[in-house]
């Protein structure tokens, strides 16, 4: 019982393009903050009440000076991405186990789901069109810890029960990892792999 008193993250459906999100999120600020730090004069000393987007005298856009920026912006998150991979690698391999696991229940459909009509723009016209929802996404813990990782899994004894229960072959091939210990503990399976 003591594996279980921290229970790790929990894997969602919107956890399949984690890496992309996670990159976009910490990298978007630090891009506008460069680009930000090349024109500050320029937004500082610009007359926000009297600009006009048809009046052309009043305002200049520098396309070279604005690409040069842009550039130098990207080169320090290029730069920065890499420096972060290089001393937190430990994380960026949690977010593409966690990445992984949850596309490999969605694209199995481990997964229960219902139809529902997705309503079009102008509410009077009916749309044909029907959307799915996913109104239950099994829940399953990721954890590294000391070069182990811990997965749990709740089974449900539902129809996805016997996938679920045996996950280890995907596990260690997805994950690149080797099974250590599987324990079953009332509702919970929890598979130990060496990284």
């Amino acid at each position: 019982m003591k594996h279980y008193l921290s229970s790790g993250k929990w894997i969602h459906a919107a956890d399949k393009e984690l890496v992309s999100r996670f990159a976009a999120a910490s990298l978007l600020p630090l891009f506008l903050l460069v680009v930000l730090l090349f024109h500050g004069r320029l937004i500082m000393q610009t007359d926000w009440q009297s600009l006009s987007l048809l009046q052309k005298d009043g305002f200049s856009l520098d396309v070279p000076y604005l690409l040069i920026s842009m550039g130098m912006a990207g080169i320090v998150c290029l730069a920065a991405a890499l420096i972060f991979c290089r001393y937190r690698r430990d994380y960026v391999k949690q977010l593409s186990h966690r990445q992984k696991l949850a596309r490999m229940i969605l694209e199995n459909k481990w997964y229960e789901s219902e139809q529902i009509q997705s309503s079009g723009f102008f509410k009077d016209l009916p749309s044909g069109k029907a959307k799915e929802k996913i109104s239950h996404f099994p829940k399953i813990y990721y954890q590294l810890k000391n070069g182990l990782i811990h997965i749990r899994v709740e089974i449900t004894l539902g129809k996805y029960q016997d996938q679920l229960l045996h996950l280890e072959k995907k596990l260690e091939s997805g994950l690149y990892c080797e099974l250590d210990e599987k324990e079953l503990n009332g509702f919970l399976c929890g598979i130990y792999a060496l990284v």
